[in-house]
């Protein structure tokens, strides 16, 4: 990847298509799907059709689009059909800023459609961030970017995501039906845990959920720390348990890597 498509000084919470709300980085969902889009398009393997598709999921020509910017159709079609080099980051930030515009003069229809997939997630202080890959990764490779310990379970599932959760917040804080939201848009996904002590607790949250997790991760633990009954559960439910002793702020700059 192009070192100059893309900047983690600019988009420091950004991994793949991802939000924080660690202390309101991302303060509405406008600003939350911007940093989706520019996550998709500056990580992508080919920007150019990563831009085609969102310009089209906002069902936005290229001539409106171009226009919208003062520039010529010519640009937008060069740049996704990759005859013209990738665009830097103030380029996607500017055709990114144009597509919101144009969805917001046309009744925020796009906007409103992820408003209402995100819902009660956006404000939860529990969620500290989460992220949607493009293309899906095998656990084996959260295990190794993670430095994690193996409790139970196969590492070779695929995993389309993560959300990490600060783990006592969420206890207090979060209604039942809040927490089947932290599954984004795929269940095959792998949930975090922050400042967990047996990783009981979180276990029998998914325990009594409908929707199960691909794979749960509990933060600062050791292997012989974990709660038996946390052990039974993920076997007992088939689902891979691992733990880290990554700081959050770690578990962050390593899921951020390529």
């Amino acid at each position: 990847m192009n070192a100059e498509l893309f900047s983690l000084d600019l988009y420091p919470s950004l991994t793949s298509c991802c939000f924080m709300n660690s202390g309101g980085e991302i303060s509405n969902a406008r600003g939350l799907l911007a940093e989706k889009i520019a996550g998709e398009i500056t990580l992508s393997q080919s920007p150019g059709d990563t831009l085609r598709k969102w310009r089209r999921n906002f069902g936005i020509t290229q001539t409106d689009l171009s226009n919208h910017m003062g520039m010529s159709p010519s640009v937008i079609s060069d740049y996704e059909s990759g005859r013209r080099k990738s665009p830097g980051i103030m380029i996607v930030s500017k055709i990114i800023d144009a597509l919101l515009r144009i969805d917001e003069s046309r009744g925020c229809n796009v906007l409103r459609a992820y408003e209402n997939m995100w819902g009660d997630i956006l404000g939860l202080d529990s969620i500290c961030s989460v992220c949607e890959y493009q293309d899906p990764i095998h656990l084996a490779t959260i295990v190794e970017k993670l430095n994690a310990e193996v409790i139970f379970g196969r590492t070779d599932i695929t995993i389309w995501g993560y959300t990490v959760i600060d783990s006592m917040k969420a206890i207090i804080e979060m209604l039942p039906d809040q927490f089947q939201k932290i599954y984004g848009r795929s269940t095959a996904r792998a949930l975090i845990f922050t400042g967990v002590h047996s990783g009981k607790s979180p276990m029998v949250a998914v325990r009594v959920s409908n929707l199960k997790p691909g794979a749960v991760v509990l933060q600062g633990l050791m292997p012989s720390e974990v709660s038996p009954i946390a052990i039974k559960i993920a076997q007992v439910e088939n689902i891979p348990l691992l733990t880290t002793h990554f700081s959050v702020d770690e578990i962050s700059i390593a899921l951020s890597k390529g």
